[in-house]
């Protein structure tokens, strides 16, 4: 398999992982407006997708982060950049499918540096200092921010409305959504998406066809990484909003609007300040502080937990699967292996959520 031939097979993979981060990440930006019927559900992931396609092009500093800040590129291989792209979307697929809204962004971060470690035998290709500081404390420091924000904006708005008529409230809350749930839709392309544009840049640079010394996203990969996204938010993740949308907890309008709002305003900072945050860590601490507001009974914290549970491990696990495929590609057709454990994957899932999976 030729280099070009391989750097082709790259770039579909990372853009079937965009797409799997759609599907994924569409609880991120509907399923409070969905649950709260402010938006019928077809036409919520319709204009989440637009608005995720169009959030796209507003910035490329988290592509920079992912393409120059974690991993040393002088170390990245076409094989590492594959082998941690189906690290990525198998845990994607697999917590889709287990209906658990854990991170696509730290899912690629996870199998990139499983990926990188396996290739060199060590831990000197990681960027400790750009791990840290990038993804490990501004990921911390999201849901820390987002659970008072949501609440404290959630109280406010109660106190505001509080002698209102609460059949008013809800139908000024639901259309006020349609803002606030947009807002989520637009920053979540903005941050998410260039995190595929970041990818496919690597492996341009690693094969030569773009320069080290400048990074630089070519339009075509803003587009394309756009429009798989878009595709993905539009097949829709039904599993995802159901969790986050009712099993967590019910909120009213008034409190969705308030848990949108935070979630948004977090990711529209921390994509114009390069940090690559997980729009599914910012919105169930959102909803999770929105609901608390109700009272601590509100929020089923055995749910919750399991989320929590799943941040902690996606890393690691993404890892563990990145290194076992980049060791694959070492073996005759093993390129070849990884991108068919993909496509297998990526079929297996979408057949069993067309014929599994509804919105409950």
């Amino acid at each position: 398999m030729t280099a070009d031939t391989t750097l082709v097979f790259v770039v579909a993979v990372a853009l079937f992982f965009d797409f799997t981060n759609g599907f994924h990440d569409t609880a991120n930006a509907v399923a409070t407006s969905v649950s709260t019927r402010a938006i019928p559900p077809r036409l919520a992931v319709a204009g989440s997708a637009l608005l995720n396609f169009a959030g796209a092009f507003v910035s490329l500093k988290v592509a920079a982060t992912v393409a120059n800040g974690i991993i040393d590129p002088a170390a990245v291989t076409l094989s590492v950049v594959l082998a941690g792209l189906v690290g990525a979307i198998a845990w994607n697929l697999l917590t889709w499918y287990l209906g658990l809204p854990s991170s696509s962004s730290h899912a690629l971060i996870g199998g990139l540096l499983g990926s990188a470690v396996a290739a060199t035998g060590g831990f000197n290709v990681v960027e400790l200092r750009g791990l840290w500081t990038k993804v490990l404390v501004p990921s911390l420091a999201a849901p820390i921010l987002a659970i008072p924000g949501a609440a404290l904006l959630t109280l406010i708005v109660l106190l505001v409305v509080r002698r209102r008529a609460p059949g008013l409230v809800n139908r000024v809350f639901r259309r006020l959504q349609l803002l606030s749930a947009g807002f989520v839709s637009f920053t979540h392309g903005t941050n998410d998406a260039q995190k595929t544009m970041g990818i496919i840049t690597l492996a341009l640079i690693t094969t030569g066809h773009a320069s080290a010394a400048q990074f630089d996203v070519p339009t075509w990969v803003i587009v394309a990484s756009a429009a798989s996204m878009a595709a993905g938010t539009y097949a829709g993740g039904w599993r995802i909003i159901r969790t986050l949308g009712q099993r967590v907890t019910r909120l009213q309008p008034a409190e969705a609007f308030a848990a949108e709002t935070v979630t948004a305003t977090l990711l529209y900072f921390t994509a114009r300040l390069g940090f690559p945050v997980s729009t599914t860590h910012a919105i169930s601490s959102a909803i999770l502080g929105a609901g608390a507001t109700k009272n601590a009974s509100a929020v089923r914290w055995g749910i919750a937990g399991n989320i929590v549970l799943a941040w902690l491990i996606t890393i690691p696990c993404a890892a563990v699967v990145g290194a076992a495929t980049e060791l694959l590609t070492r073996i005759p057709a093993g390129n070849g292996f990884a991108v068919a454990a993909a496509a297998t994957l990526g079929g297996i899932a979408l057949y069993t959520g067309h014929r599994r999976t509804r919105l409950a």
